[in-house]
């Protein structure tokens, strides 16, 4: 057995509770644990998030460098443009940034706390035909 095992990615935010929300019903997950700072999610993939109360919580600036990327979260969708209108929907926000280089279509948003995530699309997995 794995003496350390993976644990879940979290958050630091203003409002744990509107951001587990927002990712809630961006992953379709459901709440796991909750306390006056700290709210859970795992979706139904067993993707698990934390959200932390820190009341000095300042986001990213990405794409600008002034306070950088610091982390960012990748999604895979199959359709971007379905990703970007429920994204937009739930309170996240396009960022402005170049298209990066390499095999995969990709869009950069933030949150409504500011954390810049991407989704990418995801390859085709059946054979090609002909």
């Amino acid at each position: 057995m794995a003496l350390v095992k993976a644990g879940l990615v979290v958050l630091d935010c203003a409002e744990p509770e509107k951001l587990a929300v927002f990712y809630k019903e961006l992953l379709e997950a459901e709440e796991t644990d909750a306390s006056a700072n700290r709210v859970e999610i795992r979706s139904a993939d067993g993707t698990r998030m934390a959200f932390r109360r820190d009341a000095n919580a300042t986001p990213p600036s990405w794409p600008r460098p002034e306070n950088s990327l610091q982390a960012h979260l990748d999604f895979m969708v199959e359709d971007l443009d379905a990703a970007e209108r429920r994204i937009v929907e739930l309170g996240g926000r396009p960022l402005e940034a170049k298209a990066a280089p390499g095999p995969y279509e990709e869009r950069g948003f933030a949150d409504p706390a500011g954390h810049s995530f991407t989704v990418r699309r995801v390859a085709p997995t059946s054979p090609k035909q002909g």
